[in-house]
């Protein structure tokens, strides 16, 4: 069943706040493998001139891929979920993410759109800060296969 093309434009409420605590921060950056001090280190992150440390350029994609899921379980869109693969993501920053940080997420369909039997997602994240600052963007691109391409999927796992 192809997606409702009137989602495009589409805005979801703001999520919850996120409180970015300096040890998520860390555990993110020993997940991704950067050893940067500004991630861990409080001093080597001022010497820089931020207030706090920072956070590695990937890090809103937990918050953001989250606040997606608001577009997902829309039932009126029509996303069967089992098919969906993340088929890209891209960000843009106005500044770091910083410890200390109560982040925001809206999500908007920007695209919906039909190629090769399989329907493309794109949702953009707008990440804020508690006073309404503009800290990131975030694109993300789900692709939900076509049941041909699902079923081939099941039938090489039997």
């Amino acid at each position: 069943m192809a997606l409702d093309q009137s989602f495009v434009g589409r805005s979801y409420p703001p999520t919850e706040p996120y409180e970015v605590g300096r040890e998520k921060i860390r555990e993110f950056a020993e997940a991704v493998g950067d050893a940067n001090p500004a991630y861990t280190d409080p001093e080597a992150a001022k010497a820089l001139g931020h207030p706090d440390v920072i956070a590695p350029p990937t890090f809103v994609f937990a918050i953001t891929f989250k606040a997606a899921g608001q577009v997902v379980r829309d039932p009126q869109l029509g996303l069967d979920y089992d098919r969906v693969v993340h088929g890209d993501q891209k960000f843009s920053y106005v500044r770091p993410v910083r410890a200390g940080d109560r982040l925001s997420v809206t999500s908007t369909i920007e695209t919906i759109r039909s190629m090769a039997g399989n329907e493309i997602l794109d949702i953009r994240g707008e990440v804020h800060d508690e006073a309404g600052e503009h800290v990131a963007t975030a694109w993300t691109k789900l692709v939900a296969r076509g049941a041909d391409a699902a079923q081939d999927t099941a039938a090489g796992e039997a």
